[in-house]
């Protein structure tokens, strides 16, 4: 029969032994230091000078003194001596500074990192695996929030949706500080389908219209790309052929309004009046004249196509235009010869672009 017990390696009281309970108290103040086992450091190289009852310390490598030979053992002090326990697997202990280790076959260690399997089987970096139709997070009786936080802005926090194990989406912070949504058909090749500039708030991304001219089926439209009540007016440009300002465009000054479009279209109209007026060059059984230099409110690219309407009890008629890129000059006949006042209104259809 063993004197000691095989897993404390306490001592046993034998048969007909004498002083029977020095054996007891031994065990007694052995158990009192392994139970709730707790040591002052895990590193101990010198044994200290005035150690407490029941102090204990783990042994390291390089010891000195006392200690010295008994690397990774306990050494507690016991009845004003120190004493040496060898530790076994599995046995457990805590620093008085809160320091948890396991002992195994590779010495005192911090304690496996723990898992929790609901379904399946967790490991070292799927920490919390479940399997099932469905996973519930719900409040408690107000607010429930999940919190996904990486180490640095270029580290990953996101969400990942598979396909037979394959990545289809993932949303979240990828590699940087802006929030995005990828998608793949593949599992290989990535598309930031949208990407949110965290300083902005604004859109890009393969979803989002890249260009005013982009008309990609499928893509959202960008306001400063499209047309709505806020930029349907305005002043008008292109660039290219392509519309970079406001859809229409009016105005107005002392010779009339101009309405031009985004296709590069303009309109003019005006009113003018104009006294002595001579017609006295013959011309085809009656007289005619001209009333020059009608302005366009605003120019054109080139001499656009006029027409001219004259105002009732105007004694003449218009026989023609000639224009410019900025006015216009009226042709009139009539069959009476002298000067007479002109009433009229202008129409100019052109281009501004």
């Amino acid at each position: 029969m063993s004197q000691n017990s095989a897993a404390l390696s306490l001592p046993f009281i034998m048969p007909s032994q004498a002083q029977k309970h020095v054996t007891h108290n031994e065990a007694l103040a052995r158990l009192d230091v392994l139970v709730q086992l707790t040591v002052r450091s895990f590193a101990t190289v010198t044994p200290p000078q005035t150690p407490s009852e029941s102090e204990a310390h783990v042994v390291a490598g390089g010891a000195t003194g006392a200690f010295a030979g008994h690397e990774g053992e306990i050494a507690a002090c016991i009845g004003g001596g120190w004493v040496f326990l060898a530790p076994r697997p599995g046995w457990i202990a805590v620093s008085t500074t809160g320091e948890l280790r396991v002992f195994t076959d590779a010495g005192w260690t911090g304690p496996a990192t723990p898992t929790l399997s609901v379904g399946a089987g967790a490991d070292s970096q799927n920490r919390l695996v479940v399997s099932g139709e469905s996973t519930l997070f719900t409040h408690e009786g107000g607010d429930h929030r999940l919190t996904i936080n990486k180490a640095a802005t270029a580290a990953t926090g996101s969400l990942v949706f598979q396909s037979d194990w394959s990545g289809r989406a993932e949303m979240g912070l990828a590699g940087e500080d802006a929030w995005s949504i990828k998608v793949s058909a593949d599992g290989s090749t990535w598309i930031t389908a949208l990407r949110v500039d965290p300083a902005t708030g604004t859109l890009s991304g393969a979803a989002i219209q890249s260009a005013p001219d982009d008309t990609t089926e499928g893509r959202l439209m960008r306001a400063d790309y499209g047309y709505g009540p806020g930029n349907l007016l305005g002043d008008v440009s292109l660039s290219g052929g392509t519309p970079t300002g406001a859809v229409i465009q009016t105005g107005a000054n002392a010779d009339g309004r101009f309405t031009r479009f985004a296709d590069g279209t303009q309109i003019c109209t005006g009113s003018f009046s104009v006294a002595g007026v001579s017609l006295t060059t013959a011309l085809a059984g009656g007289f005619a004249g001209t009333v020059p230099a009608i302005a366009f409110p605003a120019p054109f690219v080139g001499a656009p196509s006029v027409s001219a309407t004259l105002s009732a009890g105007t004694q003449a008629l218009v026989q023609g235009v000639d224009a410019t890129s900025t006015q216009a000059d009226l042709r009139l006949w009539s069959g009476v010869s002298g000067g007479v006042t002109v009433n009229g209104r202008l129409l100019a259809i052109g281009r501004w672009a």
